[in-house]
């Protein structure tokens, strides 16, 4: 029996462990001890609570309720007391996920105190050293035992940064072992798909119909806190509600950005989305809310990393408004259009893909990533 020691701090990491902890209480229940540690970076009732009970996510055993804060503030307080809970108790490894604030908390902690460190979602390269992202993934690549990449991609520029042919040895004689078992966020959609149309009345709740609506999200920082981008962006939105009326635009919108619509978009701009009788505004959507408003849309406009590959997973185009992605096989199935925040590129792209016949090769494994990892990690 091994003991995991699993780090989450942020809505899209839970829903990544579901996969992970889903297939330690199956296969893996006599040979994995999972203990899940929540840092509080996010944490309220509708980003994080509810995908415990919607996921059936075992709940914290241990939660630092760091909360917001400076970069540097924040992740200090979580390097703190992840160490404290690695110096209470005998952990095997931890698992992370992404490139979160607690991401590279967990892998600064345990790599300082020699507890093996496993990257899921390792490789993810956007180039943009602007993003806070971008640092801790590199980072936690760096002090990483194992690094789960999801995409031939991701295994690729990990070869390019040296990982390959390393000379760097942990403490226990181990070097970097890179391997792509899958994407275990492709893991979850698969699972849930049916399970979230039979329990989210999403779309009669709002009547939404069927290829009939435009999905949008915005959360990225660098979108909702500079008014010019935000004010471009949400000029599109307006723009495409008005040229193409025969569909809806849904906006399940995050706290951060709903705070900052009336502060930062431009009055005349504002105005003019607050009046679009075709433009719906929600609250925070579940996962299982999430998973129906994809997978019934005609397109996707978005800033998420996650909400792109789900759109994917769907085999649902996507407009990202981003200057780069990540998830470069979205883009080279022309599956995606890299629309940044340029409004009329991403008016132009979304009609473009409401008309476009679009292929979905299989780039993010067999739905079974997380077993793979699981087996892995034993091995």
């Amino acid at each position: 029996m091994i003991r995991i020691l699993t780090i989450i701090g942020a809505r899209p990491q839970i829903i990544k462990a579901a996969a992970v902890s889903r297939a330690i209480r199956g296969r893996f229940s006599g040979s994995v001890e999972e203990r899940i540690l929540h840092t509080g970076q996010h944490y309220d009732a509708n980003m994080s609570q509810v995908f415990f009970d919607e996921l059936g996510i075992p709940h914290p055993d241990y939660n630092l309720n760091v909360g917001s804060g400076r970069h540097g503030e924040q992740t200090a307080k979580m390097v703190a007391g992840i160490e404290d809970v690695l110096l209470s108790e005998h952990f095997d490894g931890v698992i992370l996920y992404g490139d979160t604030n607690s991401t590279l908390a967990g892998a600064v902690a345990a790599g300082k105190l020699h507890v093996p460190v496993y990257h899921i979602e390792a490789g993810l390269r956007s180039f943009n050293m602007s993003m806070p992202e971008e640092m801790n993934r590199i980072v936690c690549d760096r002090l990483s035992t194992i690094l789960f990449a999801p995409t031939d991609t991701a295994v690729e520029n990990l070869r390019r940064e040296g990982f390959f042919d390393s000379r760097a040895r942990f403490a226990d004689g181990r070097t970097y072992s890179v391997v792509n078992l899958g994407d275990v966020m492709y893991d979850n959609s698969m699972y849930f798909a049916g399970i979230a149309e039979k329990k989210s009345d999403i779309l009669q709740r709002h009547d939404l119909h069927p290829g009939k609506y435009v999905l949008v999200t915005i959360h990225r920082d660098n979108n909702t806190d500079n008014p010019e981008r935000l004010t471009s962006i949400f000029r599109a939105l307006v723009e495409v509600a008005r040229e193409m009326p025969q569909y809806k635009l849904v906006l399940p919108l995050h706290p951060r950005t709903a705070k900052l619509l009336p502060l930062n978009l431009n009055p005349r701009v504002y105005e003019e989305f607050g009046s679009c009788r075709n433009i719906v505004c929600i609250p925070p959507a579940s996962f299982f809310d999430i998973i129906v408003l994809e997978k019934n849309s005609a397109v996707v406009i978005t800033d998420s990393g996650g909400v792109q590959k789900e759109a994917y997973f769907f085999e649902k185009p996507c407009v990202i408004m981003r200057p780069e992605t990540e998830w470069v096989e979205i883009v080279r199935a022309n599956a995606g259009v890299i629309a940044d925040a340029d409004t009329r590129k991403i008016v132009d792209a979304t009609a473009d893909l409401l008309s476009r016949k679009i292929d979905y090769p299989k780039v993010f494994g067999d739905a079974k990533a997380a077993e793979h990892i699981l087996q892995y990690i034993l091995s």
